[in-house]
């Protein structure tokens, strides 16, 4: 049981004064009966909420993607620069929305924001093993030394990194794929072997695939089976 107002506002755009004004009006029904208090309690599992004779479809957690464009921060908030839910449509901005994982603020491509801090976790644990494939490209032609150093684990100051499987595409880009996230890695994977990461763009998590028809900065609700994917073994 949750209060009628907290539960409009985490599934609508509107505001807990919004509600109160609604209920004065008479707009709010609760199993067709008109609402008489914001904090009444509601059961979201049996009972109906109705605004202006339209029901709310209660959604426990939400799950977006996101093609992410350059210059927004993975982070909820910031009070100097642009962030990635700024990129959210406003009818989910009630939620506690977070992203799942972060790209630095010059990284582009596939990101998930979410409210369901399990799911995150089961994405970002080195312990699930949930891959990132990310597509780069350097100033300096891609080297079989660089394929092989990947593959037996870079050394750097914070320790040596997981095993990961760079695939050469073009003389001077790659797909590199990780099973792990530490700070800047992937650039300084690459500055080990002297070269530069001019383009980064995430395309995949575990077996989902960033979707060819989303624009850069839109985003979308994810579908079960997408969500699926994400975590389903390969092969």
């Amino acid at each position: 049981m949750d209060r009628l107002d907290k539960i409009i506002v985490s599934q609508t755009e509107y505001s807990r004064k919004d509600v109160k004004k609604l209920i004065i009006q008479k707009r709010i029904l609760v199993n067709n009966e008109i609402a008489s208090k914001p904090e009444f309690k509601v059961d979201i599992l049996k009972d109906t909420i109705k605004i202006n004779d339209r029901e709310i479809n209660f959604q426990k957690f939400v799950y977006l993607i996101l093609n992410k464009p350059k210059g927004f921060i993975s982070a909820t908030e910031d009070k100097k620069q642009k962030t990635v839910l700024d990129l959210v449509p406003d009818k989910y901005k009630n939620r506690g929305l977070f992203p799942a994982g972060r790209l630095d603020k010059d990284t582009t491509g596939l990101m998930l924001i979410t409210d369901d801090g399990e799911f995150a976790h089961n994405i970002l644990s080195p312990k699930k093993h949930v891959s990132k494939e990310y597509e780069v490209t350097l100033d300096i032609p891609v080297t079989e030394d660089m394929r092989d150093g990947f593959k037996n684990g870079v050394k750097l100051n914070d320790g040596e990194c997981k095993l990961a499987e760079l695939i050469i595409t073009g003389k001077y880009t790659c797909n590199v794929i990780l099973t792990e996230g530490r700070y800047h890695q992937i650039k300084r994977m690459f500055g080990c072997f002297g070269a530069k990461v001019i383009e980064l763009n995430r395309v995949a998590i575990g077996n989902l695939r960033l979707p060819i028809d989303l624009k850069v900065g839109d985003c979308r609700e994810v579908s079960i089976e997408e969500k699926n994917r994400i975590t389903e073994r390969k092969g």
